[in-house]
């Protein structure tokens, strides 16, 4: 069906459901659509305001992305139920009559990419609302090179535990300005990386940074990087990227921490000649024997503290303290995972 006869059908759909006499205030109408995911068919209705609606079927168990309330738009997780069966939509209504044409090009998205993924219909939905955002957006600045170092490190790391767990992206905090890069429970990451040709010296932002968890333990990662532009040398930024898209099961949340890192899908051109080599990679655990400066540390050593915005650097270029050994590091990214099964 082309996207001509997906338009007119569900704007005669929705036609036809307006005409009819609405008799709950809190039901909908529906009329179910010959697109049809492993969950079923996908629908639209109408409600008893007249706003109109695209379902479409999930798991019961499946959340929804979070945020989209309003004013014109609105995301919800709705399950309706009639005399043979039961199922679970995510619901996607438009509130405002006066961006009816709008949204109907929206749902003759989300009704394609459905098609082309019916075993996953929400990010179909997601894909489709991610398209639209992206048509939206200002563009921004482009991201320096501390901050594609930076990220790079980060990914790194995200993709090992992705390897091990579809959903790890959810420990990764570091894009919400959370004082750990990654974190589950009582156990977390921070992530340092360096593009510099010599010393192992992390900048270190704020006296709560190498705190651990509360009765929990804390890992410093750190990456020497080397940029290169010969083709085939390194690993590409993108790449990385693309990879960690693969690895995990919710691409459009993976996307949204990525666009709160200032990276989007729309600026990829922008980073098509972005490579590191990783030069060297180094694990350490973060326990009384290692530098720093905390809050912990200095009131407990009776030193009030009234200092903000506290920067430092640390100099981890000698023998001590010592790094973990490979087993070491690939314990720590497995308990980073289990603590949160």
């Amino acid at each position: 069906m082309s996207e001509n006869s997906l338009r007119e059908l569900v704007e005669g759909r929705w036609t036809a459901l307006e005409a009819e006499h609405a008799s709950d205030e809190r039901g909908l109408r529906v009329s179910q659509l010959p697109v049809v995911a492993d969950q079923g068919p996908l629908a639209v209705a109408v409600d008893y305001q007249g706003h109109r609606h695209v379902l479409v079927p999930i798991h019961a168990n499946r959340k929804i992305r979070p945020g989209l309330n309003g004013p014109a738009l609105q995301l919800r997780k709705r399950p309706l139920e009639d005399a043979d069966s039961y199922q679970t939509y995510a619901d996607l209504a438009c509130l405002r009559d006066d961006l009816n044409d709008l949204f109907t090009e929206l749902c003759v998205d989300v009704l394609g990419a459905a098609r082309e993924i019916p075993d996953n219909p929400s990010k179909a939905l997601y894909r489709a609302l991610d398209r639209w955002k992206a048509l939206l957006r200002t563009e921004g600045e482009p991201l320096g090179p501390e901050q594609l170092a930076g990220l790079f490190g980060e990914l790194t790391v995200l993709n090992r535990l992705l390897e091990k767990d579809p959903s790890a992206h959810r420990f990764w905090h570091g894009p919400e300005r959370h004082r750990h890069d990654f974190s589950s429970g009582s156990l977390a990451v921070e992530v340092k990386s360096s593009a510099a040709g010599d010393g192992r010296r992390p900048r270190i932002h704020g006296l709560d940074q190498l705190d651990a968890p509360e009765g929990g333990s804390l890992f410093l990662a750190w990456f020497r990087l080397q940029r290169t532009h010969a083709p085939g040398t390194g690993l590409s930024f993108l790449d990385v990227i693309t990879r960690a898209l693969r690895l995990c099961d919710d691409e459009s949340a993976f996307l949204d921490l990525l666009a709160a890192v200032g990276y989007s899908p729309a600026d990829a051109d922008r980073y098509r000649d972005v490579r590191f080599l990783i030069d060297e990679e180094r694990w350490y655990k973060v326990d009384a024997d290692f530098p720093k400066l905390t809050y912990r540390g200095l009131v407990s050593a009776g030193v009030p503290v009234s200092a903000l915005d506290v920067e430092y650097t640390i100099d981890l270029s000698g023998e001590t303290p010592a790094p973990l050994i490979p087993d070491e590091i690939s314990r720590t990214v497995d308990n980073l995972i289990q603590e949160s099964a």
